[in-house]
């Protein structure tokens, strides 16, 4: 069990709340919710003369994609997303690396993931209700071609 502050900070799981979301070379962008960072490789299935007694083998194949959700509340002044899924449409696709860092309480980055390469493939605009007083969010979903994860408070 933790008996004082820096076991606490050092042994104690952080909360998912305090993150920073950048894209490209643009500042932190305040997004409500991140999903989709998650590393996963194809299973081969490999047989081979001896399969009859021992079974298949089975290996790593091919790295998949990461396809990461960015959900943020529409901003009347602010078209950042909508700008970016539209460069598809000119045929001049921006890949952008996207940066998401875990803060702690002073606001420094303990856990980052980077989506490399990442381009937008759908953007959804947010659901209309009359009975409802909800944030308009809208939710942008992202190909990337691999995921790096590094801890900078080592």
């Amino acid at each position: 069990m933790a008996t004082s502050v820096d076991d606490i900070k050092n042994k104690y799981p952080i909360p998912v709340f305090y993150y920073r979301v950048t894209i490209g070379d643009n500042d932190a962008i305040a997004f409500s919710e991140v999903s989709g960072l998650n590393f996963q490789y194809e299973t081969i299935t490999y047989k081979d003369g001896l399969s009859y007694k021992d079974g298949p083998k089975y290996m790593p194949g091919f790295f998949n994609v990461v396809n990461l959700t960015l959900q943020k509340g529409i901003v009347k002044a602010d078209n950042f997303l909508l700008d970016w899924f539209q460069t598809i449409r000119l045929n001049t696709v921006e890949k952008r690396d996207v940066r998401i860092d875990l803060l702690n309480e002073n606001g420094e980055a303990t856990v980052s993931w980077v989506a490399k390469d990442a381009f937008p493939t759908k953007l959804d605009a947010p659901s209309f209700n009359a009975s409802s007083n909800e944030v308009a969010i809208e939710s942008l979903e992202l190909t990337a071609t691999w995921l790096e994860v590094s801890n900078p408070a080592l």
